[in-house]
Formats: C-alpha cells, sequence, structure tokens
C-alpha cells in the first residue's frame, strides 16, 4: 500500500472536523431560519471542465454535520467532467445541507482543482516515460488531500514530509563537509529510506551519483546541461528536473529523458473549481 493511502482515512476525519469547527462554530445561526424539521434534496454542478476529487471529504462533512445525509454520485474520483455537470446530489435535514454546503464545496473545489492541474501537465507529456512529481508546497493543513489530489490527476507522490524519505539540499551539504558524507550518513540514520541529493553542476552530479544517490534533483539546469545529465547519468540513479517548469518549458524537459518533473505550482497555485449548489425541493 502507497504510504499516503495510510494517513487518508485520519486525514480525511480531521480535516471534516477542523473544516466545520472554524466555520460553524457555536452554531449557523442563518439555517436556524428553517424549521429544524425541514427536509431537502439540493444537487451540486461544476460551472466548468474539471477532473473531480474530493469525494470522501464532502461525504465526511455531511455526516458529521448529520449521519443521515444521502448522498448520490454522478461521478466519481479522478473523472473528467464538462462545465454545468451535475456531481452530486444530497438529501436530508434541510439545515444541516446548508451547514455542511461551504465546507463541503471547499474540499470539492480546492481537491478538484488540484486534479485539473496535475491532468494538464500529466496530457502536455504522455507521449514521454516522465512522472510528474508533487511537491511538498501544499496548502497548509491539506497536505494529505492535495497529495491525494495529484494522485487522481494522474501524478506521482513525492516525499509526504520530512519523514518518509531524504532530500540533501545545499545547506544540507555545506553542513554536512561534502555530497558523499551527506549520503553516508543518511544511509546510517534511515537505512533503506530513499536518499535524494540535489545537484547544481555535472560535477556535483557526479559526486551524487558515486556516493549511491538513490534520485539526484537537477536544480535549475538549462536543456543542454540536462541532456549532458541523462546521458552521463546512464541509468545510474533516477534524475528529477526542477526548477523553472512552466507549460512553455515542460514538454522540451521531459524529452531529455529525465525520469521526473517536479511542481510546485500543482498544489501551491491551485486553481478552485467553480461549483454550485441549489436546493432541488423541500417539504416542512
Amino acid at each position: 500500500m502507497n504510504l499516503l493511502d495510510d494517513l487518508i482515512p485520519l486525514a480525511i476525519k480531521e480535516d471534516a472536523t477542523k473544516a466545520l469547527r472554524e466555520d460553524v462554530g457555536d452554531g449557523d445561526i442563518t439555517a436556524m431560519l428553517i424549521a429544524a424539521d425541514t427536509t431537502a434534496t439540493a444537487h451540486v454542478i461544476t460551472r466548468e471542465p474539471a477532473v473531480l476529487c474530493g469525494q470522501s471529504w464532502v461525504e465526511e462533512v455531511f455526516h458529521q454535520v448529520d449521519s443521515s445525509t444521502s448522498i448520490e454520485w454522478s461521478a466519481k474520483d479522478g473523472d473528467q467532467v464538462a462545465a454545468n455537470s451535475r456531481l452530486f446530489t444530497v438529501k436530508g435535514n434541510a439545515r444541516a445541507l446548508l451547514t455542511a454546503e461551504r465546507p463541503a464545496l471547499n474540499f470539492l473545489q480546492t481537491m478538484s482543482g488540484t486534479a485539473t492541474a496535475a491532468r494538464h501537465y500529466v496530457d502536455k507529456i504522455s507521449h514521454t516515460k516522465t512522472r510528474i512529481l508533487d511537491t511538498r508546497k501544499t496548502l497548509p493543513g491539506l497536505r494529505v488531500a492535495q497529495k491525494y489530489a495529484t494522485r487522481c490527476g494522474g501524478c506521482q507522490n513525492h516525499r509526504i514530509g520530512l519523514w518518509d524519505a531524504f532530500l540533501i539540499k545545499e545547506n544540507h551539504i555545506m553542513a554536512c563537509g561534502s555530497i558523499q558524507k551527506a549520503v553516508t550518513e543518511a544511509k546510517k540514520i534511515a537505512p533503506g529510506k530513499p536518499v535524494e541529493v540535489e545537484v547544481e553542476t555535472l560535477q556535483q552530479l557526479e559526486e551524487a551519483i558515486s556516493a549511491g544517490a538513490d534520485i539526484i534533483m537537477l536544480d535549475n539546469f538549462d536543456l543542454e546541461s540536462m541532456s549532458k545529465a541523462v546521458a552521463l547519468t546512464a541509468n545510474r540513479a533516477k534524475l528529477e528536473a526542477s526548477g523553472g517548469i512552466s507549460d512553455e518549458t515542460l514538454v522540451a524537459i521531459a524529452e531529455t529523458g529525465v525520469d521526473f518533473i517536479s511542481i510546485g505550482a500543482l498544489t501551491k497555485h491551485c486553481h478552485a473549481i467553480d461549483l454550485s449548489m441549489r436546493m432541488e425541493e423541500h417539504q416542512p
């Protein structure tokens, strides 16, 4: 099982609880305008094309407000949905539906936006063997949710945090004394965990390969240097391109033959999908 999969169930519960706490406080006073026993049916649509993501988070929010709420989905996580498509129908106590609406849609719009961005990048380089990676540049408190979303969009997860893999950067190397010393120490501290080294020159690349790095991050390499790095490495380590990645440069970078391209914009520049919930009917 992927490491992220172990974290998802708890994250769903904790994320929903926090979202409701900050939004509802000591009670939804506007929902109190509606008679307590009123029931209703509502549907949620997307106003723009998207890759759907966040179903479990939506369900958890509604069920924490009222466990008797029922939800019927018209698509599943990872599906491409067209503008004006109905995403789900929700039935239950009218007060509960309105209280849960915003926290639930906040998750759905953000996670779908992240998945949609991921799919965009993945599709652009589908003719290559290069995989797109997410990063730790996630929205505060939504690390697991956004990494799940990038995966729904077809990307591959980079390390989840500071605990599951090494990423040895310039300051780590300076403090340790050399790339070789840093990699050697990493393998002593946590044998079996991936060791990645960030390099800025071809000379540093050679040092990282000799040190036994599993993955080497090519930081802001130009295309010529990147192609040389691929030839020089000759599959002795995995190569990851990072820094300055854009729509304009993505394809050319992938075509150099690097194994991975990491893109912080996947999660930090998230465009939330425009969603709308409308009551279909209600009865006292």
